[in-house]
Parts: C-alpha cells; sequence; structure tokens
C-alpha cells in the first residue's frame, strides 16, 4: 500500500450493468494507493456487476445519489459496461453529479463504456478521450477528440477503452488523482 493518495475521497459513480473489472479493479488499486473510496448510485442496496454479457458479482452501494454530495470528493471514476453508463445518462441526478467534475476541473476517470454519460454533462466537447470503439461517433459528434489508444489523458481527464487496458488505466488514475485539478477552466 501507498499513501499517494491519502485523504483523497474518491467517489465511483455506477448502477447495475456496470463492467465488473471495471469497478473492482480500480476501487482496488485506488484503496491501495490510501484513498478512501465510495461506490455512488442512483439506488441503494446493492449493485449488479457483469462479465461481458453474463452476470457477475453484487457490489454495495455506499451512498446513494440523493444522499452523496459532489463537493465531499476530490475525483470521480467512471466504470463502464453498456448498460450502467447507459442508464447514468439519461438520470437527471447522475448527469448533475458528473456535471460538479466537469465545471469544477476535478478529475475524471473514465473507461469503456464509462465515458458516455460524460457527453450530456458536457464534458468531452474539445477534449482528447478513448473508449470502447462503438463510441466514437457519440464522442466525436459531441466535440471530443477520439483516438484508439490504451490511455488518453487530457488535462485530467482520463480514459481508456477496454478491460485490457486497466492496469495502464489505474495508473494514469492514481497519478491524475494525486495531483488534483488540472482543467484550466476550474481556475478561470
Amino acid at each position: 500500500m501507498t499513501n499517494e493518495l491519502k485523504g483523497r475521497r474518491v467517489a465511483v459513480l455506477a448502477t447495475d450493468g456496470f463492467e465488473q473489472s471495471e469497478l473492482i479493479e480500480p476501487v482496488k488499486a485506488l484503496k491501495d494507493a490510501g484513498a478512501e473510496v465510495e461506490v455512488i448510485s442512483p439506488k441503494s442496496g446493492e449493485i449488479q456487476g457483469m462479465k461481458h454479457s453474463e452476470k457477475g458479482d453484487m457490489v454495495k452501494v455506499d451512498r446513494t445519489l440523493d444522499q452523496a454530495k459532489p463537493d465531499d470528493y476530490s475525483s470521480l471514476v467512471l466504470p463502464g459496461g453498456v448498460a450502467n453508463p447507459d442508464s447514468l445518462r439519461i438520470a437527471p441526478k447522475a448527469v448533475d453529479f458528473i456535471k460538479h467534475f466537469v465545471t469544477t476541473g476535478k478529475p475524471i476517470a473514465a473507461i469503456c463504456h464509462g465515458p458516455w454519460p460524460l457527453i450530456d454533462a458536457g464534458g468531452v466537447n474539445g477534449r482528447k478521450v478513448t473508449s470502447w470503439p462503438s463510441l466514437k461517433a457519440d464522442l466525436t459528434n459531441a466535440g471530443a477528440l477520439w483516438e484508439d489508444s490504451e490511455v488518453v489523458n487530457d488535462q485530467g481527464l482520463v480514459t481508456s477503452r477496454k478491460p485490457d487496458d486497466i492496469p495502464a488505466f489505474n495508473r494514469k488514475m492514481i497519478e491524475e488523482f494525486a495531483e488534483g485539478r488540472h482543467d484550466k477552466r476550474a481556475a478561470e
């Protein structure tokens, strides 16, 4: 265990249908780096993970969106899966939660389909990103500069394509979360 993220509180926003490895492995890496991590969801109790198209494990929700205040967190993680980000992007409270991190310039890490709700939160226009390939058109139509890379970082917005990218994703996420604010818009 390291202390790179000691004193940092990280929100992981997810709901049913998240890709299990894209939530579990980043949470473990963040905790190993000393962060306090909370799973935030529109629903209470537990949320259903997926291992591709098969059901995976259930994960305990630490706080609902009604209970969570985005000001209490230094950074945000958006795991992928198809159903998870698709549900979040049409949930106004989830979009508002994400929008807080976008407008304040707090670091965000999103993997696979995780960048999808960033479109609705106004977080991709003019930003370099990567994602699962099927999101390329959606992201570029929203003004993102999409590239096919293992991990992309644009001023604290860390994105990756798929579960195979998790080691690189975790390294860059921890580095960016340790540094804090990067977005020039937050300083204006």
